[in-house]
Formats: structure tokens, sequence, C-alpha cells
């Protein structure tokens, strides 16, 4: 069954228990570990489906609601599908200032999907953070956590290009 965000659809995916329970036995069983445990989820599978979250609950006899608060209250994670390369526009002050809104469309008409949204292909998800901490780079993209500065619109598609 697909999931539905934006206009895009995304297809549902899930990890394997085993690979969720070498994780978790990785960490001790150790409920205190549930944030890197989450986080190693993440980063491997991009998103952490309800099912994954379900097992995690289970083996770290932690209540699902506990879960699905640490999961919703922290950027980090996402309950939703997630494409392969994340794409982080600033939108911070100077960032503005310096043209990040023209950056933001041309990424926008690259890859066809707006913040929030993930690409059919799961190649893409693009969102917009408020500050990344390199002001005097603006205006900056952050693709896979690595950071484009004194981006122009006319340089996007050659960084895009990278990661495809």
């Amino acid at each position: 069954m697909p999931w539905i965000r934006g206009k895009k659809q995304i297809r549902k995916a899930s990890m394997d228990n085993d690979r969720i329970d070498q994780i978790i036995d990785k960490h001790q069983c150790e409920a205190s570990s549930l944030i890197q445990v989450l986080l190693e989820m993440q980063r491997e599978n991009h998103w952490l489906p309800k099912e994954a979250l379900e097992r995690v609950s289970e083996k770290l006899q932690v209540p699902l609601t506990r879960i699905r608060h640490i999961a919703t209250f922290y950027k980090a994670f996402s309950l939703v599908p997630k494409g392969r390369h994340e794409i982080h526009i600033c939108m911070g002050t100077a960032c503005h200032v310096r043209g990040a809104t023209r950056l933001l469309d041309t990424v926008q008409d690259l890859t066809g999907i707006k913040p929030g949204e993930t690409d059919l292909e799961s190649k893409f998800s693009l969102e917009t953070v408020n500050c990344l901490g390199c002001c005097a780079l603006g205006p900056v993209m952050e693709v896979d956590g690595k950071i484009h500065g004194h981006m122009a619109p006319s340089k996007t598609a050659d960084v895009i290009k990278n990661y495809e």
C-alpha cells in the first residue's frame, strides 16, 4: 500500500525484523539506548516504519507511545519514507537575504518536489531548515550532510546531478 504525502505517492517499505534485532542487540537491549537504536534505524532505512517501532517497543519493553513521542519530538527522525538523498535548504536570515528563496525554487523545479515531500523514485527528499550554522556561506544547501555554500540557482543542477 503506497503512502500519499503532498501530491506525491511513495512506496511503503519496512525494515527486516532480523536487522532491527541486530541493532537492538548491539545496544545490549537497554531501554536507555532507545534514541541510539532509533538513530541507527533512521540512518539505515531513512525513516521509522510503524512495524519497526512496534518491534523496538516489544524488544526494549518501552511503551510504543513513549517511542512515538520521541520519534516525533526530534527532527532527526521521520515517520514517513524519505529519499536516499536528503536535501536541506537553509531559510535563515543570512541565507534568505542572499537568495535562499530562489535556490529553493530551483531545487523544487529540478526535483519536482516541495518541502516535506519525497519524489516517486524515493531518490530525493526536500526540507527547509531555519539555520545550518554556516551563515557566512549563505545561501546554503545541504545534501546528505554535505554543505554546499554560496549557492546560486545556476550551480544547483550540477550539485544535484552528483547525487543521482
